[in-house]
Order: C-alpha cells, then sequence, then structure tokens
C-alpha cells in the first residue's frame, strides 16, 4: 500500500465511500451471474440468458440523460434513495417461480441498470467534491481493487447460494447489501452545494444532457483520454470474444476460461493501489499509453499456444486495462466543473463500455472467421497504433 493510498483510506468520507463499493458490489456481482443461470434453468435458453446481460446494460446508452439527475439534486441523498429503491426492488423477484414471471425478471434488471448509471454518476461527481484532488487518482485506483476482487469472491458465492436455495435468496442477498450500502452512505459528512446555488443545468433535457458530451468532446486535455478510453474497450471486446477460442487451442474445455478470468482479475486488483502514484509520476495520458501497451503485447502473445504464456497474458490484459479507465475517470473529476459532472460522468461511462458491447459482438463473428493465431497478433498491433494521439502533446505528469 502507497502512502497516498493510506491517506485516502485514513479519510473518513473515502474510507466508507470504499466500504459500500465493497458491500453493494458483492450483492451485484453475485446476481449478475444468477441471473443468466436463473434464465437458462427455466427457459433452457442461451440467448434468453444472454439478455440479462443486455438488459443490465441497455441504459448505458442513455447515460448522459440519466446522469442529469446527479446533477439536478445533491448527490449524498441520491446515493441514499438509489440504495434504498434497489434494496426495495430485488424482493419482488420472489414473483418468478417459471417462465411466465420472466418479464419480472427482466423489467427489474433493466431498472437495475439504469439505477446503477445513476449512481455512477452521482459517486463520481460526489467524489470529486469531497476528495482531495491529489488523492483522486489513488481513490480510483482503490475502488478499481475493490470491485475487481468482488468480480473474483462473489460469483462463486452467489452460485453456491443459488444451487442451494435459488434465486429468490439471491436477490434477498443483493437487497440487504444495498440497504447495508445506504446505512454507510448515511454516515458519510460531505458538505454539498445545493444544485440551484449552482450555474445549474438549464435549457431543455435535450440541450442539458449534450453539454456533458460537449464538454467532453472540447476538452483538449479530455478528449484523447476518452477516445484512448474507447478504443481500448472496443478492442477488449473484440479479445474477450476470443477467450473460449484460447482455451480451445490450448486444448482445455469451456471451463478453462474461469482460470483466465481469475487470472485477469488478480491483475486488475494487484494494479489498483499503485495507480496513484503511477499517475502522478507519469500524467493521465503516459499512464494510459503504458496499460495499452501492456494489453496490446499480452493480446498479440496470446496466439503462443501455451498455458503459461495464456494466463501470464490473462494478468497483463488485467493490468493493463484499469490503467486506462483510471486515467480518464481522473482526468474528467479534475477537469470537470462540479455542477457538470454528473452528466460528463455519465456521458464518459457510455463513450467507454458501449464500444465493448459493439467489440463482443463484432469480435464473436472475427474468431469464427480468422484464425486465432493471425487474429490476436492483428488486434495487437492495431492497437499500439492507436498510441499514436495519445501520447501527442502529451502534457507533463503533476507531481505530489
Amino acid at each position: 500500500m502507497t502512502w497516498t493510498g493510506a491517506r485516502v483510506l485514513g479519510d473518513r468520507d473515502a474510507g466508507l465511500y470504499l466500504a459500500a463499493v465493497v458491500v453493494s458490489g458483492f450483492g451485484t456481482s453475485a446476481m449478475w451471474l444468477v441471473s443468466g443461470i436463473w434464465v437458462k434453468d427455466l427457459t433452457g435458453s442461451d440467448g434468453l440468458a444472454a439478455l440479462c446481460v443486455v438488459a443490465l446494460w441497455a441504459p448505458t446508452l442513455v447515460g448522459p440523460a440519466l446522469g442529469t439527475l446527479a446533477d439536478r439534486t445533491r448527490r449524498r441523498p441520491l446515493l441514499l434513495a438509489t440504495n434504498l429503491l434497489l434494496a426495495a426492488l430485488l424482493p419482488v423477484l420472489y414473483a418468478v417461480d417459471g417462465r411466465g414471471g420472466l418479464w419480472i425478471l427482466f423489467g427489474v434488471l433493466l431498472v437495475y441498470g439504469a439505477v446503477g448509471v445513476v449512481q455512477d454518476a452521482a459517486e463520481s461527481a460526489l467524489l470529486a467534491t469531497a476528495l482531495d484532488g491529489r488523492l483522486l487518482g489513488d481513490f480510483n485506483g482503490l475502488r478499481m481493487t475493490a470491485n475487481e476482487g468482488m468480480k473474483l469472491v462473489a460469483p462463486l458465492a452467489g452460485a453456491g447460494l443459488y444451487a442451494a436455495y435459488g434465486g429468490p435468496r439471491v436477490a434477498l442477498l443483493d437487497a440487504a447489501t444495498f440497504a447495508l450500502a445506504a446505512g454507510v452512505y448515511a454516515l458519510l459528512r460531505v458538505r454539498e452545494t445545493p444544485p440551484s446555488e449552482e450555474a445549474g443545468p438549464t435549457g431543455s433535457l435535450r440541450a442539458r444532457t449534450a453539454e456533458g458530451v460537449r464538454h467532453l468532446r472540447s476538452h483538449p486535455g479530455l478528449w484523447p483520454l476518452v477516445l484512448a478510453g474507447g478504443t481500448t474497450m472496443l478492442f477488449a471486446g473484440i479479445n474477450g470474444a476470443t477467450v473460449y477460442a484460447v482455451a480451445e487451442g490450448l486444448g482445455h474445455s469451456p471451463a478453462y476460461v474461469g482460470l483466465l478470468y481469475v487470472a485477469q482479475g488478480a491483475g486488475s486488483v494487484a494494479v489498483g493501489p499503485a495507480s496513484g502514484t503511477l499517475l502522478r509520476r507519469l500524467g493521465e495520458r503516459r499512464f494510459a499509453a503504458c496499460g495499452i501497451a501492456l494489453t496490446a503485447v499480452a493480446v498479440i502473445l496470446r496466439a503462443v499456444p501455451l498455458d503459461a504464456v495464456a494466463l501470464a497474458c490473462s494478468v497483463g490484459v488485467g493490468v493493463g486495462l484499469p490503467c486506462v479507465l483510471v486515467a480518464a475517470f481522473t482526468a474528467v473529476q479534475r477537469e470537470t466543473p462540479a455542477e457538470l459532472l454528473g452528466r460528463a460522468s455519465a456521458s464518459l461511462n457510455t463513450l467507454l463500455y458501449a464500444p465493448n458491447a459493439v467489440g463482443l459482438a463484432f469480435g464473436a463473428g472475427l474468431v469464427e472467421l480468422v484464425d486465432l493465431r493471425v487474429l490476436l497478433p492483428v488486434l495487437g498491433v492495431v492497437r499500439l497504433v492507436t498510441l499514436g494521439p495519445l501520447l501527442r502533446g502529451a502534457p507533463a505528469a503533476v507531481r505530489g
């Protein structure tokens, strides 16, 4: 743990917020996995099971509009209300007892995803005003570690609970984690400026929504990071679609993919505590560029049919991807006016994660048409080419 990382954890509000991330993240990771298993068991359909992920991610496409809510009200009460809303909503899934109740499950998942977009925007905006700007990189890195750590343990726990007691019990567990997270947010001591006292949103909803994207697009320091992040997540989606082919090329069953994902998650957990220090030494653009270069090399080497190489490459991807995301989110938090931060953060989420879904769909077709030994090196080399705009005119690192 770096000294600045210890400073973050020593901050009362930052420590409470990380506790809320761990608690709610555990329930979320468990529920996201179990929802697909639940639908598969009820219907036997892989397509319907995949729709669970679609329902959860679909609200991201209207993220800029949902982000306006985080700029129209105080963020701490908004986080309290949204966590309590999900805690009250999830027990409704006890009504799902067969195919006829699937509409309830999909409806809940859609609301779940929409609330998540609002929460992400509100959390990012609240942190930027509550935490010392010099510690934002450290905090975002620790948050990434907490999120990825939950992804390593929660799905297994959720699957075990589902196997023993069924989907409704997992929903109840998730509801309890949101209720607990709401209690943690209630303990925060954050002074917020009422939206009416800020130079707040004016004009039509469409105009207010567009302001977040316009800010990112017009800011010379932010737009290269946004483009780099979106491009990285596009290629991450394509690469993710090849993972089963990688396992097959190594002579393993599809279950081996789980081990590759664990290795990737371990890399993401490891890089989080060092992110703040590296951001200060390298600056956001160079830090992101290092992450892109690492993932590009890892993707190229993934074509080598050796278990040790495949696992090492998964760790490399796990280390590299968070570098780009942490750099982009930290830069937006630092360079965006408080009254615009909810919409800018939600817009960033959309611009980063929507390309990932596109990449998954595109990669699913490519992996059927192109030999893996050709596809992976080409993907890695093209990713290296994207470094040019990011490094061109990169500002000096900020120390301190």
